[in-house]
């Protein structure tokens, strides 16, 4: 793990590494709406945390979303074989036609992510880049999205110590570092 920068008087961490390393109350999952696995930070999670996620996420289905979680909204399972103790899911938007309901959602994933751990009594938390892969979010403009939505959300709640944004490139970090908005 590299970090590159810290923002909000140390509370918000930038870093380039691997998310299903870090040793954190909640990683964030950009998980899509059947919460079954997938590709990129979904399918390593799903596969570093192992079989327990799947088991909570099918209850979860079936309890409370059977058609799928909505995009923007957030459910918590355990992080299984993981350093973590739990996994946040939320569903970023695909990128596309729409541009300001979609950055509203992405917003939402931050703000109902952090409003669950805060729920939880949950301290250190670690994002991805929610809908920067395969759903095409620009990176710049995601950056600006979620930055504002963490900065707003940590002003004003002091239970959640650290959020970490953790990249997977170095490239990736540095457009978000180029790009966000911290005050």
């Amino acid at each position: 793990m590299e970090e590159l920068k810290r923002f909000m008087k140390g509370r918000v961490v930038v870093k380039v590494g691997d998310i299903t390393k870090e040793d954190a109350d909640a990683l964030v999952n950009a998980a899509n709406s059947s919460l079954m696995g997938g590709g990129g930070v979904d399918g390593a999670i799903h596969r570093a945390g192992g079989p327990e996620i799947i088991k909570e996420c099918r209850e979860i289905r079936r309890a409370q979303y059977p058609d799928g979680l909505p995009t923007g909204q957030a459910v918590i399972t355990t992080a299984g074989k993981m350093t973590a103790k739990h996994v946040i899911h939320t569903v970023g938007p695909v990128y596309g036609r729409g541009g300001r309901e979609k950055a509203e959602l992405l917003a939402d994933c931050y703000r109902n992510s952090l409003d669950l751990a805060a729920e939880k009594g949950l301290k250190v938390i670690a994002f991805p880049a929610i809908s920067t892969g395969i759903y095409g979010y620009p990176l710049d403009e995601a950056a600006q999205v979620s930055s504002q939505a963490i900065e707003k959300f940590l002003n004003s709640d002091s239970s959640i110590q650290e959020v970490r944004l953790v990249f997977f490139s170095r490239g990736d970090a540095e457009i978000f570092l180029k790009n966000q908005a911290f005050g």
